[in-house]
């Protein structure tokens, strides 16, 4: 029945699923491998991230193909995860646990437009009625110490967990395209591939090639070489990968890279500015070997919003 399900995808989430998973066992055989031919060596982190790896691809990637419904409710899942963590490891008073209900609160609300595909409340509910909504119920709860603090990490925290996050389900509620025979899906993936190698391709530049450091107080291991390989690097693989999951010549793929390369590196960089802040290292320990679910979409929270309002607006208005 899944072999049957699977033969009815479009062909080229098919092709890219299928390059995902041929990477991964490539990367497990690689470290069995090494693990072999080099036993005095440590690979226990590498091997905790390919193994993390693994579970995230199977789970979105299940998500994805199983039904419009299933993946928007994953998505919904991620941010509630994503902003359970950040209330986590930033300061809240006691007198917010009021508050913190109706920011969770806020979640599936979100998400029920995006299943409605009603982009006129998807847009207004989190940056306009829940921007009113909780420093509501601050001052109902009484308490003015720390207020404006509170009131700014709380709806921060809303914003990039949540709302920048719902665009990237909000893709799937696009209206089908005559050249994106894809659909919704073929655009999550190529976001999704695409920041997630960014991410990837920066990281590889950096430690080959880098040495000027283009951010040195926030990040300290991020370099120019690094960015200006990253953006290359990723522009060229939109490209490629373009025409299988998207409707977008190659120009319009080119603009696109460039957009998630670049966006993906600020979001990443702010999030270390976050936890540089808090003086931590990794927002949590859910993902061994990643760290939280912080740690794994900071990249998302900037480049997913940008992208879903790019293809929109040129492609499906």
């Amino acid at each position: 029945m899944i072999m049957d399900y699977l033969t009815q995808l479009h062909h080229g989430i098919q092709l890219v699923l299928a390059a995902i998973f041929s990477v991964l066992c490539f990367a497990t055989v690689l470290v069995h491998g090494l693990k072999w031919r080099y036993p005095d060596r440590d690979y226990t982190e590498l091997w905790l991230r390919i193994r993390s790896w693994w579970i995230m691809v199977f789970l979105f990637c299940g998500a994805l193909i199983v039904s419009r419904t299933v993946a928007i409710a994953f998505f919904a899942l991620i941010s509630y995860l994503a902003l359970k963590e950040y209330f986590s490891i930033i300061p809240t008073r006691r007198a917010d646990r009021r508050v913190l209900f109706w920011a969770y609160l806020a979640i599936p609300i979100q998400f029920f437009w995006v299943w409605l595909a009603d982009y006129g409340f998807f847009i207004i509910f989190i940056p306009v009625y829940m921007f009113l909504l909780l420093p509501m119920q601050m001052v109902i709860v009484g308490e003015t110490d720390r207020f404006l603090r509170a009131a700014g990490t709380i709806h921060w925290g809303l914003m990039t967990m949540v709302f920048s996050v719902s665009h990237l389900a909000f893709l799937l509620a696009l209206p089908d395209h005559g050249d994106a025979l894809a659909g919704g899906p073929g655009l999550v993936l190529y976001l999704v591939v695409l920041t997630q190698f960014n991410d990837v391709a920066q990281y590889t530049w950096g430690k080959l090639l880098g040495k000027r450091k283009i951010i040195p107080k926030v990040s300290p291991n991020k370099t120019w070489a690094g960015f200006v390989g990253g953006v290359a690097t990723t522009t060229a693989l939109a490209v490629a990968l373009a025409p299988f999951l998207t409707p977008m010549q190659w120009p319009m793929a080119m603009a696109a890279g460039v957009l998630i390369a670049i966006s993906g590196f600020i979001g990443d960089v702010t999030i270390s500015a976050l936890k540089r802040d808090l003086q931590i290292k990794d927002s949590g320990n859910l993902l061994p070997g990643h760290g939280g679910i912080l740690d794994r979409i900071d990249s998302l929270t900037y480049s997913a919003p940008l992208f879903m309002h790019f293809i929109r607006y040129f492609y499906y208005t």
